[in-house]
């Protein structure tokens, strides 16, 4: 059986989100996210028009990965350098809190995701039959394409 440390990640991120996008009704983006930055370390909201669903896939690809996680963790992971501070030193920022937050809201409504009491998130049979599905599949199209030269 294929896993996600098999396949590139942008690769099965964006199939991932794709398919978030066109299959499950639970995930969709709120009205405040066309206006929300992803962190204190950005200066502008994403110009990507589908980058909510680009984000919840990375979410399933982490808790697919590294187990239990909570929000406190993943703000980490998705925090940066915060730039434009004239000539004083950069400092690292956590993400927003509210952008992963309601993502991990979707994902649990839509079933691939549970909470464990005092742990954190962690994938549910379903979110890792859907994960190790597409992996199959993105692996087969990187085979495919392989072999055919293109």
């Amino acid at each position: 059986m294929t896993t996600v440390h098999e396949v590139p990640a942008g690769r099965f991120i964006e199939k991932l989100a794709k398919h978030l996008s066109e299959n499950i009704e639970a995930v969709n983006p709120p009205q405040w996210a066309a206006y929300a930055k992803t962190g204190a370390h950005t200066q502008r909201p994403p110009d990507a028009e589908n980058w909510w669903y680009i984000r919840c896939a990375s979410l399933l690809r982490k808790l697919y990965i590294h187990g239990p996680s909570g929000i406190s963790r993943l703000r980490l992971d998705y925090g940066g350098r915060r730039a434009g501070r004239e000539s004083r030193p950069e400092h690292s920022q956590r993400g927003s809190g509210a952008i992963l937050r309601k993502a991990l809201q979707q994902l649990e409504s839509a079933g691939l995701v549970k909470t464990l009491p005092k742990k954190g998130r962690i994938l549910t049979s379903e979110g890792k039959n859907l994960m190790d599905e597409l992996t199959g599949t993105t692996k087969a199209e990187i085979e495919k394409i392989g072999q055919t030269g293109g």
